[in-house]
């Protein structure tokens, strides 16, 4: 059975005849990314603050590195970080005022899809995901810049609504085209939405004004046969409903024990897949092989129940420290127990 077949049975609960796979060292990969044609300019690429100095010359003294994105904004990174990622430092929407004048980057552009079909061609038998830049939550709040959006969310739920207008309108449009690729099976978004004890926000405030792109999106993917796959840091459990309901089909969490295992097991089973690595805080990075294996066997016992698991490697092991042999003990002990590839 090809791994495009295999995952479709793990995220609607149809016996598949083992769990879903996506390692990094080679060994099964059973997703593969499409690659959009975003323009790529000087000023996207890290740069000596200097480069900025004309622009942002308040930050021609920054101790690191600068880029703007295509949403313009700013961001920096310290000159010893090498996670690649950095935080906003000026948000690209700095004044309300500017709200009908500012442009939001052409994501939904056609030409960044043309031709993107031939980045996954060799890679047809497995699960064609569309990658999003987020939903609105993640695509506003580095507009605005955290701190400021979060204000925004209290003191200006009007303006934060007409962005989100605009924001959600691109994002179903992308949606669109990777549904008329037909080789895409579903699309994947990044967007953080916990502390590590509780929401960002308040589940009232959440339901009020995200739910409701949350369901358009989703909406849209499901017209187009696309399942959604959505990522998210922290702890969400008070909103893990409200996701089922506007219809997630998958959850990729990187620390699955934080909200208590066994019940995100019973909130989600059969509801929606759990598609993460061993706990990459509190047990992968112990280096304590009877731990991680176990660890290995819990997620497989609670979630894969007809499908609902798909298991993966973090994306940068190096930065917490996590070695590879310690990654490689619960790659193996789910291949044990999750069922091997039979091709």
């Amino acid at each position: 059975m090809i791994s495009k077949t295999i995952v479709k049975k793990v995220l609607e609960f149809d016996n598949p005849e083992r769990i879903g796979y996506d390692f990094l060292d080679g060994s099964i990969r059973d997703i593969k990314y499409v690659e959009l044609n975003i323009p790529k300019k000087e000023e996207h690429k890290w740069q000596k603050p200097e480069f900025f100095a004309d622009k942002y010359p308040k930050y021609k003294n920054f101790e690191g590195y600068l880029h703007l994105d295509e949403y313009n904004n700013l961001w920096g990174k310290m000159w010893h970080d090498t996670t690649g990622g950095g935080e906003v430092l000026e948000g690209g929407l700095e004044s309300w005022d500017d709200l009908s004048s500012y442009k939001l980057p052409n994501i939904d552009d056609e030409t960044r899809f043309k031709d993107a079909h031939l980045s996954v061609e060799p890679y047809k038998e497995r699960f064609i995901l569309g990658p999003l830049p987020g939903c609105t939550f993640a695509i506003m709040r580095n507009i605005r810049k955290m701190e400021v959006f979060l204000e925004d969310l209290i003191l200006e739920e009007g303006n934060v609504l007409k962005l989100q207008d605009m924001v959600i309108n691109k994002l179903v449009n992308m949606v669109d085209l990777y549904g008329s690729m037909k080789c895409v099976d579903g699309i994947f978004f990044c967007e953080d939405w916990g502390t590590q004890d509780r929401l960002l926000v308040s589940p009232a405030l959440w339901n009020k004004i995200f739910k409701p792109a949350y369901v358009k999106l989703c909406k849209a993917a499901h017209r187009n046969n696309l399942k959604v796959l959505m990522h998210s840091c922290g702890f969400i459990y008070e909103i893990l409903d409200d996701l089922l309901d506007a219809g997630v089909d998958a959850f990729q969490l990187d620390q699955p024990t934080l909200m208590g295992i066994e019940r995100l097991a019973e909130k989600i089973n059969l509801k929606a897949t759990l598609y993460s690595p061993v706990d990459i805080q509190t047990v992968l990075p112990t280096g304590n092989k009877e731990l991680i294996e176990r660890s290995a066997d819990q997620m497989v016992n609670l979630f894969h129940k007809k499908g609902g698991l798909m298991v993966k490697d973090y994306g940068d092991y190096n930065t917490l420290h996590i070695k590879d042999e310690w990654a490689g003990w619960a790659r193996s002990r789910f291949f044990e127990i999750g069922g091997k590839d039979p091709r």
